[in-house]
């Protein structure tokens, strides 16, 4: 192993590529997100090239833009997360599997049973992609009129972290004796009852299941607000940060890692990793021309309705010629209006340049050859901008093989990347402890 800092490489999938025309792309395949075998394929080149995890996005509504919009996008159908990752564990060994799940809908026994299961279907490989969902289109897929507050989602959110953490530690490691002579199956005394009575949940517990390989599955968060990032700071051990100007990226890493200090955790167990869409090409203006090629497959119609769910309200009111308009805060994300605004300011872009871009995909992008791509990631790594990246793919397979056949290598050869797998599980591989049982670790005997 290099002693020089390794990247560390997730593949963010929707479950197939962020940018809304990647389906329409010569060469993509227009079913990826709701094709078995396309998906495992993808899974086991990402291996083949020893990224750490294939990472899933997830969305609850298809109603959620004007249906001129929506007929382009085909992320209208796509498998449940936590139904298609312990598919592709079948089909892998090493890969990292991270689904993402709301704590603003579901159970927080429900999410802790599904992913430690998945954790001991992969033996080890599942995380948890954390998140709030300010879509006031799921929030009526889930009996619900309105959406919570901002602040009140994350308030949630944390309490969720804490109930779910606290199911995965029900049992010891060794509780479960299985001794046929006796009959005892497992040992009462390493069982404990939750019993959590909080503000927003209220769960007894014990969870049905053994804890989880790991420990805990791998815990990340995406939220880029204050009060994302201070959950992240608490509770994260990967976040994936927005992509943006490397010096953006600096101030952001050095914010949540600060943070994590300053609640006493070690700033080394929490990776950040920002979406970084890469297009490679054997020239930098070759790459241009196949991102031009991409953007051109764009509508107007889906691009305006991307900026109205960023800003939340509708964009098909500002003028498409004129600059952005002030945005006053909303109770959608407020990371994502935070971005457009600062990339509208940057550029100093129109509305239809805006949503030309949002429709297709308005973060960090890395274009060029092979070796300019690793150039950007190597300044990234070394000066404090990142851990690595969640890498974004242009079109499958053509985008996913041309990064693990050529950007891969270049990595492998400067050092920052591994060769080999350095364990069995997501956290061995990312290079992060694994956390004790609040319960029955030596420090809770200690206390009590």
């Amino acid at each position: 192993m290099s002693s020089k800092r390794q990247l560390r490489l997730g593949a963010f999938m929707r479950p197939v590529s962020i940018h809304t025309a990647a389906w329409r792309y010569p060469g993509g395949t227009p079913d990826a997100n709701f094709n078995l075998k396309a998906l495992i394929q993808y899974a086991q080149t990402l291996e083949r090239g020893k990224f750490d995890a294939f990472f899933m996005a997830d969305h609850l509504a298809v109603l959620n833009m004007p249906m001129e919009a929506l007929k382009r996008s085909a992320t209208v159908t796509s498998f449940d997360p936590l139904t298609l990752l312990p598919a592709l564990a079948q089909h892998t060994q090493h890969l990292g599997l991270i689904a993402t799940a709301s704590t603003t809908f579901e159970p927080a026994y429900t999410i802790a049973r599904r992913f430690a299961s998945l954790d001991h279907i992969s033996e080890g490989r599942a995380g948890w992609n954390l998140v709030t969902t300010s879509n006031p289109d799921a929030a009526l897929n889930f009996g619900m009129d309105e959406q919570m507050e901002h602040a009140e989602r994350y308030a949630r959110a944390r309490e969720f972290f804490d109930v779910v953490t606290g199911l995965w530690d029900s049992w010891a490691d060794d509780a479960f004796l299985r001794d046929v002579e006796s009959g005892i199956y497992f040992d009462p005394a390493k069982l404990h009852v939750l019993n959590h009575k909080g503000k927003y949940l209220k769960v007894r517990g014990p969870l049905n299941i053994a804890r989880p390989v790991q420990g805990w599955p791998v815990m990340v968060q995406a939220g880029a607000s204050d009060d994302g990032r201070q959950l992240a700071a608490e509770t994260a051990e990967m976040v994936f940060a927005a992509g943006g100007p490397i010096e953006a990226g600096r101030a952001f890493y050095a914010d949540v890692k600060g943070r994590a200090a300053k609640v006493g955790r070690n700033p080394d167990h929490i990776k950040i990793l920002p979406g970084a869409f890469t297009i490679i090409g054997s020239s930098l203006d070759e790459a241009k021309e196949k991102r031009a090629r991409l953007d051109s497959l764009v509508s107007y119609e889906s691009g305006i309705a991307a900026l109205s769910i960023a800003v939340g309200q509708d964009a098909r009111k500002f003028d498409p010629d004129g600059p952005l308009p002030e945005i006053p805060e909303t109770n959608q994300s407020k990371s994502g209006r935070e971005r457009v605004i600062a990339l509208a300011k940057r550029e100093n872009l129109t509305v239809r340049q805006i949503a030309g871009r949002l429709g297709g995909y308005g973060g960090l992008a890395m274009m060029g050859t092979p070796q300019m791509i690793a150039d950007q990631m190597e300044e990234w790594l070394t000066t404090g901008g990142s851990d690595g990246f969640n890498v974004m793919f242009p079109y499958l397979p053509g985008g996913l093989d041309d990064f693990v056949n050529l950007v891969v290598p270049e990595l492998q050869r400067r050092g920052i990347f591994r060769t080999e797998y350095e364990g069995k599980t997501l956290r061995e591989n990312l290079g992060l402890p694994r956390p004790e049982n609040r319960f029955f670790s030596a420090a809770a005997k200690a206390a009590e």
